[in-house]
């Protein structure tokens, strides 16, 4: 396979070896990924006036269905090596793992919380604007972020520098993205890297399809912020119960939420090194683009 894969790249011709090199293939991605997300909020606009509820729906269906459709028409096909990150037949298994795991995980971070006394009830939530903050919150950034880190950046990062490569980089830029969020601090954009950074790709490297990602990334956004009223990396929600934090920083995570604390990190970490761990036991390490190249051409001589 080795030996097919290197003689065919040096029998094509330069331009295609070119756009089909991983970051050259990864910043076209980008370039669409981006064209796609823009264009969904400018029909988002040209909607007529209606509920807010369903407006939030109608523009939600659009961007991911432009962003559908500009992954399985064009980015899936990029690269030396093409797949489809987004097969419909793995989404209920991968779908449904991923919102289970992700709803434990974060309950669990949320009832040490509560042993530790810096997370408590104090009242009754509402579900007044739980469809809106389901979309805005869980679906919208589960899918688009996930399609972006994952599906585009760790993909091809991968493919390129291998597989502890993509996991540093994506990680550290993932948790470099919410240093703008209301709340942030040097250590929450720490702690998302860590703990969410190496879940999420951890979940990527063992099932090598964006389904479980997506879930988990949606249940840990909407068990945290609407069931259980912790703020979603700092914007805060209507959950089913009235919560509120106290305590030290350390431990509550402050005005960014529990995903900041000690606490989560300790938990989510834990809990992605042991999917980077099973990917690994499974033989889904990919080693850097050099040097399966060299190894090809060992094998060849």
């Amino acid at each position: 396979m080795d030996e097919a894969i290197d003689g065919g790249a040096t029998a094509r011709p330069l331009w295609r070896r070119i756009v089909e090199f991983p970051l050259v293939a990864m910043l076209a991605a980008v370039a669409i990924f981006a064209l796609a997300y823009v264009g969904g909020i400018l029909i988002g606009k040209l909607l007529p006036p209606m509920d807010k509820t369903m407006g939030d729906l109608a523009k939600a269906a659009i961007s991911i269905g432009l962003m559908w459709a500009a992954y399985k028409l064009v980015i899936r096909h990029l690269g030396e090596r093409p797949h489809d990150d987004l097969p419909l037949a793995e989404a209920p298994k991968g779908l449904g793992l991923g919102l289970l795991f992700g709803f434990l995980l974060f309950s669990l971070v949320v009832g040490v919380a509560a042993i530790a006394d810096v997370y408590n009830i104090v009242g009754e939530g509402g579900t007044g604007a739980l469809v809106a903050a389901l979309i805005a919150t869980a679906i919208l950034p589960g899918f688009m972020e996930e399609m972006l880190f994952r599906g585009i950046l760790f993909r091809w990062l991968e493919e390129f520098g291998g597989s502890w490569f993509a996991l540093a980089l994506t990680s550290a830029v993932f948790g470099a993205g919410h240093i703008f969020n209301p709340g942030a601090t040097p250590l929450s954009s720490f702690a998302i890297a860590i703990e969410a950074g190496v879940l999420l790709g951890g979940a990527y490297m063992l099932t090598r399809n964006l389904w479980m990602p997506i879930g988990l990334h949606a249940a840990w956004n909407f068990t945290q912020g609407e069931i259980f009223d912790v703020p979603v990396s700092g914007v805060d929600s209507q959950g089913l119960v009235e919560a509120q934090l106290s305590g030290p920083q350390i431990l509550s995570g402050g005005a960014f939420g529990l995903e900041a604390s000690v606490i989560a990190m300790v938990i989510a970490t834990t809990a992605g090194v042991a999917l980077v761990v099973l990917a690994v036991r499974q033989g889904e390490l990919v080693r850097p683009w050099w040097v399966m190249r060299r190894l090809a051409r060992t094998r060849r001589f």
